[in-house]
């Protein structure tokens, strides 16, 4: 048999034969006085094999193994390792479907910054209200963030004090005040009068305990990621958010300056 007849008669294509010539697994055949390939009938066995192994799902680097005359893996080896992994595989696939299914069932439907995780969602859905407040809007941005980046003890963390800060009708009321008092802070400098009300009522949405250290000190001076987040806000927005932090953390002297000022 000639190339293509080998590649027609197993079902594959002859770029596949000549792939399987250059990975060593199927042997080069003798040429014949013309430089044509002549394919044997032990040719055709050993592609079709090939060819069912894939099929099955194996990589090539295992069918080597399979194929090999000496010191080959037992196919029975290969075979459980297989099925083991397939089981992997479709536990996995259980999981992100029930994920899924949580998601799409969300009430209030999902959000525009989804996907999140469904206890995310749901706590937006009940701040839906907030929709028009700029600064709301950043808030979810950032919260959808820091569940993708975070580990998963702060996620949960995170998850955790959000259901606290945002889970009730009167949660919820406390936070669209201290939006609305964030986002009039858009144009104002950082010493207004107005940042001190503005960090108070941020303060009281966030729930104590959830900062030990003094945060506002990380925004300044180590934590890239909240460095960011500052730079994001308008300046007198990024005060409130310090003082907030340092409120929070214990480290507010009560006089409206950060501790160590």
């Amino acid at each position: 048999m000639r190339i293509g007849e080998l590649a027609a008669a197993v079902g594959v294509t002859t770029r596949t034969v000549r792939h399987y010539h250059h990975l060593g697994l199927l042997p080069e055949p003798e040429r014949l006085s013309n430089g044509y390939r002549h394919y044997t009938l032990r040719h055709a066995v050993v592609l079709a094999r090939i060819r069912r192994l894939t099929e099955l799902g194996l990589g090539l680097a295992e069918v080597r193994d399979v194929i090999a005359e000496d010191a080959g893996r037992d196919l029975e080896e290969v075979l459980t390792e297989l099925d083991e992994d397939l089981a992997r595989q479709e536990e996995a696939l259980r999981a992100r479907r029930a994920r899924l299914r949580a998601l799409l069932e969300t009430e209030g439907g999902l959000p525009a910054e989804g996907p999140v995780s469904p206890e995310l969602a749901a706590l937006f859905a009940g701040t839906a209200h907030l929709s028009d407040s700029p600064m709301a809007a950043k808030d979810r941005e950032i919260f959808a963030f820091l569940e993708t980046a975070a580990p998963e003890p702060a996620r949960q963390r995170m998850t955790s004090a959000l259901a606290e800060a945002l889970g009730t009708p009167e949660a919820a009321a406390r936070a669209g005040a201290a939006y609305a008092l964030l986002d009039a802070l858009v144009d104002a400098a950082p010493d207004d009068p107005r940042v001190e009300a503005a960090a108070r009522a941020l303060a009281d949405c966030v729930p104590r305990g959830l900062l030990t250290d003094s945060a506002s000190a990380a925004v300044d001076h180590g934590d890239s990621v909240l460095r960011a987040l500052c730079a994001d806000f308008a300046p007198a927005q990024a005060e409130a958010f310090r003082r907030a932090l340092d409120i929070v953390s214990g480290t507010d002297d009560g006089a409206g300056q950060r501790s160590g000022e």
